[in-house]
């Protein structure tokens, strides 16, 4: 199916032995951006790319390690064709920590168009175009579950984890940025954008049967995990 839909809605695009390539060196970003948002939204039209969010990414110049570092971007493009094309996006994934050795955690709610029912971490989003890491990890935390900018200024950064898999809609490759956010004693959770269905604290025990019992999205689960596997992010539990 997508062979063909390329084709039909990109025909300068070279496709060859399982390779695309798309030479456009006198483009500016700008142009590219356009060229490749008319191309998305063809491909929309035949059904190609589902979860449209009119809103976008940026598609970066590859790197050795874009955990590590980011490349200069090239494009942007519709966040839901990412998995089309196979680019790779980036994401804030923070790990909410309450009194007494305790998570809370955000479920997806049943609108949202990917991972709809899951178990998530206190807040995550992906990283638009314009929009700095911990910029987007302040405003998915307001979104999401109401923790004012008072106390978001308190995140940390706990590192980066790179999530690749195949899926349904084609090749999800992204970035996490993961933080970390002890909340205080009687916290309460708001959702305020209507993509989390209710909020859960969850000891550890009972955080490592949902894991186990493959509530969890795949990268809030390895958010999750990450959390609590080193010393210096162990700390937040005891905050």
């Amino acid at each position: 199916m997508r062979v063909p839909a390329l084709q039909a809605c990109w025909p300068e695009l070279q496709l060859s032995a399982g390779l695309a390539r798309w030479d456009a060196p006198d483009m500016d970003m700008a142009q590219r951006s356009a060229r490749i948002a008319a191309v998305a939204l063809a491909l929309r039209e035949r059904q190609a790319i589902p979860g449209w969010r009119d809103e976008a990414f940026a598609c970066e110049h590859p790197v050795a390690d874009p955990c590590a570092e980011r490349g200069e971007p090239l494009f942007a493009l519709e966040r839901a064709a990412f998995r089309f094309f196979g680019l790779m996006s980036r994401a804030v994934h923070i790990n909410g920590f309450l009194p007494g050795a305790r998570l809370l955690c955000g479920r997806r709610a049943l609108s949202k168009a990917t991972d709809p029912g899951r178990l998530d971490n206190l807040a995550a989003g992906g990283v638009p175009v314009g929009e700095d890491f911990l910029a987007c990890a302040q405003r998915e935390l307001w979104e999401e579950a109401g923790v004012p900018m008072a106390l978001s200024a308190s995140l940390k950064p706990r590192g980066q984890l790179r999530s690749t898999r195949m899926t349904p809609e084609g090749l999800h490759d992204e970035v996490l940025h993961v933080y970390s956010l002890v909340l205080p004693p009687g916290f309460v959770a708001s959702n305020r954008d209507g993509e989390v269905s209710e909020f859960l604290s969850l000891d550890l025990e009972t955080l490592a049967q949902r894991l186990a019992q493959d509530e969890f999205s795949v990268d809030a689960a390895a958010v999750t995990a990450w959390g609590l596997m080193h010393d210096e992010r162990r700390d937040d539990l005891l905050a």
